[in-house]
């Protein structure tokens, strides 16, 4: 079976974990997030904690048994304290603003590109050049930030674009004569 898997989810203060037969659901501070039920693996919550075990002796169910506790252990940390990303612009002139539910960006192009965050999710722009996701769905939170920087993701001769706050791009060497 999967290490990961064998761990049981410890559920914090202030988090409620729903067990029926078509979905588990984890409610919250930060919100209500559900699962489906997934027939290859078989969830017990007991002792405020949550077990996943394999329904049966295949490497898929040993698999899903693994994925699925990770699933459900990232929307207990989601409800109970949120997951973030940072982004940083990289260029001459380019700039982000936030304007309560929509993302405002300038970045080299000859119009503003404006982005409107889906429900559940929050954007915050500390300085013009940075830009800070939060939510409670991890999977959310990162596609939101993926779709952000594909506006202009960084080039490779002067780095320029937007790129993750902790991401490091590889300059290329420019032509020679």
């Amino acid at each position: 079976m999967s290490r990961i898997g064998k761990m049981p989810v410890a559920i914090p203060a202030g988090v409620e974990v729903v067990l029926s037969e078509t979905q588990v659901s984890v409610k919250g501070a930060g919100g209500l997030l559900s699962l489906t039920q997934n027939s290859l693996v078989k969830v017990v919550s007991e002792g405020g904690k949550v077990s996943f075990t394999a329904a049966n002796d295949s490497r898929e169910a040993d698999a899903m048994s693994g994925t699925y506790r990770q699933l459900v252990n990232n929307m207990v940390v989601g409800v109970s304290k949120g997951f973030e990303k940072k982004l940083t612009l990289l260029g001459v002139g380019y700039k982000a603003q936030a304007q309560g539910n929509k993302l405002n960006l300038v970045v080299g192009y000859s119009h503003p590109v404006n982005k409107d965050m889906p429900q559940g999710i929050s954007v915050a722009t500390p300085t013009p050049t940075e830009i800070v996701i939060k939510g409670a769905d991890r999977q959310r939170v990162g596609q939101v930030a993926a779709e952000i920087r594909a506006i202009r993701p960084p080039e490779p001769y002067k780095g320029k674009g937007i790129r993750y706050a902790d991401e490091k791009v590889a300059i290329k060497e420019t032509k020679k004569k």
